[in-house]
């Protein structure tokens, strides 16, 4: 009777549920630029909605701080609750942080506010922390099954086939699995993001979707060990959101759509509309946000300049069109000219 009753129960809510792999998922997951973990309890305590649970004070807290301040925080940011392992070293209040792969410990409701001022805020390191960069790949399956049965039954489950695959491919020192919190969509359970580095060593956010545990070895084996991406389960990654999937092809950390290569580089944080100046990417370099510098300074070629003698370093093509299509314009314009001229001379 518990096999009957168990095999029921994946019929409605598991792997083998009538909506498994019936929606495309690609462009199901909207932009960001920056995710942070807060390591909080057993995914198993964790109730419906942690942000307004009496229980929680430390999630209430930073819920209502990220409310606040949301206008103030210019990166387009994700939080989201991962599960406390202390055998593997993460304790309640370690925040994770990615792309950037730093991780902080002693987040308490005293020093919530610190930390939403320096980090998220200010882009600085938290005065009353130590970052320790974080290493390997880490993965995070949604197993919130207090809010959605559905992942409360996929995630466990998957957890469980990541680490014993992981272990027979001698990888526990290389990739961290994690259960967390509420993702957005639940009906695409399993849901899995994988932050691991790509191909050319930068950090990538994937999403996948309707993962199922045979699905596990392919993520270890093709994502994790060379950065390529599994189209059939692929929902979205950091960085701009992918709409209109239409002709969408994924393949080696690379985007192409109709056939041209529409490359998203995952290290390229694109600010909100209130942002100016200059986006910090991962490796602590500086790469412009050329499209807000043109609007805040049109016609002004001096703050042009400033921005590059900053030390932002122009990786699009957009500034270097601009300069010549003044040039050829000046050019024209002086053709005209001597045109001019010369008939002048002529008809005298």
């Amino acid at each position: 009777m518990a096999s009957d009753s168990s095999t029921l129960h994946d019929a409605v809510n598991g792997f083998t549920r009538p909506e498994m792999n019936s929606a495309n998922l690609a462009g199901t997951v909207d932009a960001y630029d920056r995710h942070i973990f807060i390591c909080y309890k057993n995914h198993l305590s964790w109730p419906p909605r942690l942000e307004a649970s009496d229980d929680d004070p430390l999630l209430k807290l930073v819920a209502a701080r990220f409310k606040a301040r949301k206008n103030e925080i210019t990166v387009k940011t994700k939080i989201t609750v991962c599960e406390s392992r202390e055998e593997a070293g993460f304790y309640d209040g370690d925040v994770l942080i990615f792309p950037q792969m730093i991780r902080y410990r002693g987040l308490d409701e005293s020093n919530v506010e610190s930390f939403f001022e320096d980090v998220l805020v200010n882009g600085k390191p938290w005065a009353a922390g130590v970052p320790k960069v974080m290493t390997g790949s880490n993965v995070f399956v949604c197993a919130h099954g207090s809010r959605d049965v559905r992942c409360g039954v996929c995630g466990p489950e998957l957890i469980k086939k990541l680490n014993e695959e992981i272990g027979l491919r001698g990888l526990k020192d290389q990739v961290s699995v994690m259960a967390c919190s509420h993702v957005g969509g639940h009906k695409y359970a399993g849901n899995v993001i994988v932050y691991s580095p790509g191909p050319d060593g930068n950090i990538m956010g994937h999403w996948y979707g309707y993962v199922t545990p045979n699905d596990v070895p392919e993520l270890l084996d093709r994502h994790i060990a060379k950065g390529e991406i599994i189209q059939k389960l692929w929902r979205g990654q950091m960085g701009p959101s992918v709409k209109g999937e239409d002709d969408l092809k994924v393949s080696n950390g690379e985007v192409t759509r109709n056939g041209k290569n529409d490359h998203i580089e995952i290290h390229y944080l694109s600010n909100n509309k209130n942002v100016a100046g200059c986006c910090q990417d991962v490796n602590g370099g500086i790469s412009c946000c050329i499209d807000e510098i043109f609007e805040q300074n049109k016609g002004n070629e001096e703050s042009i300049e400033a921005q590059k003698k900053q030390g932002c370093k122009i990786t699009r093509n957009r500034l270097v069109w601009r300069e010549h299509d003044v040039l050829t314009a000046v050019g024209v314009l002086g053709a005209v000219a001597v045109v001019a001229v010369a008939y002048k001379l002529y008809r005298r």
